[in-house]
């Protein structure tokens, strides 16, 4: 099994909210620091990469942010018209295809047909054109759409497949599925935070992945794990400490943070323990305390991937 940023492909996904972006970000440092040709591609997105990376606003256009390190906020119009213009090579071609009122009523009636210009173009960067093919990177890093919206998107190539008519546009989701499920090659990074309601939607997650999909899970990243402060026995004391206490007991507060702080660390023991019946490689990466994270968080956050 390769490891991690051997792969040419990677999604990452996870619930709303646990840090794909950032774990995305961190991914993107880690492999250019390796010296691989790296692109982080974003679906659409809320752009906030450019504030983890501290440069100029990430656009459909590919941007540099870092030495060997590219991004790009994918759009589905200006992802169709590129991911054209990359198979077809010449723009009259392409002019003559994708704008053909019939092709273009076809593809408006293909299903998921605006994931998939997005995804194709993800993919083509990444192996090029053809069974001999190699794209423009060494690793693409894609940080999908939150758990639904990124499964329905993981779904594509396969209903192109079943529903597309025999040519160019089934030929090339066949081989986007090929890369898809080898683990050698590809694979999803699944990141949860270690909090009741994301540990269970990450189990969810992982079977829709790797039974539904039948796609390689080659890591479990666990976000903003925070340090243990407390024994698992010390805990029921901290917890009832501050019943015991009068308001006025100058120890109020510290209790009451200390009952805070023992009852996240329960769940946070209780999630993990959930999240071992997953079959994957783990990697924690710390809570930071910070109110916005930049450049150097991510730098430091990226050294987990090394």
């Amino acid at each position: 099994m390769p490891s991690l940023l051997d792969h040419r492909f990677l999604f990452v996904v996870g619930k709303g909210g646990v840090g794909k972006t950032t774990v995305a970000a961190s991914l993107g440092l880690a492999a250019a620091r390796k010296g691989k040709r790296t692109l982080v591609a974003m679906v659409n997105a809320k752009e906030r990469l450019s504030s983890l990376y501290e440069c100029p606003p990430i656009t459909d256009k590919i941007t540099n942010v870092a030495p060997n390190l590219d991004a790009v906020n994918m759009t589905p119009a200006a992802a169709l018209e590129e991911y054209g213009m990359m198979i077809l090579k010449v723009r009259t071609l392409y002019q003559a295809v994708f704008e053909n009122r019939f092709v273009r009523a076809f593809l408006r009636g293909t299903p998921g047909i605006e994931a998939w210009a997005m995804l194709g173009k993800a993919y083509f960067h990444a192996m090029g054109h053809g069974p001999e093919g190699r794209g423009d990177y060494d690793l693409v890093i894609l940080d999908a759409p939150a758990t639904g919206h990124g499964l329905e998107m993981l779904r594509v190539p396969q209903v192109i497949v079943d529903v597309a008519p025999p040519g160019l546009l089934r030929r090339e989701a066949e081989r986007a599925l090929s890369l898809f499920r080898d683990p050698q090659r590809a694979g999803c990074v699944v990141v949860t935070l270690p909090e009741g309601m994301p540990a269970h939607e990450t189990l969810e997650l992982h079977e829709a992945l790797t039974k539904d999909l039948a796609m390689p899970v080659p890591a479990l990243v666990v976000n903003q794990l925070l340090p243990k402060l407390f024994e698992s026995g010390e805990r029921p004391l901290l917890e009832a400490l501050p019943a015991k206490l009068d308001e006025g007991s100058p120890i109020a507060s510290l209790a009451k943070a200390g009952r805070i702080r023992a009852l996240r660390e329960g769940v946070q023991e209780t999630s993990l323990a959930l999240l071992r019946s997953i079959d994957a490689p783990r990697v924690t990466l710390p809570r930071l305390f910070e109110p916005e994270l930049g450049r150097a968080h991510v730098e430091s956050l990226s050294r987990a991937f090394d």
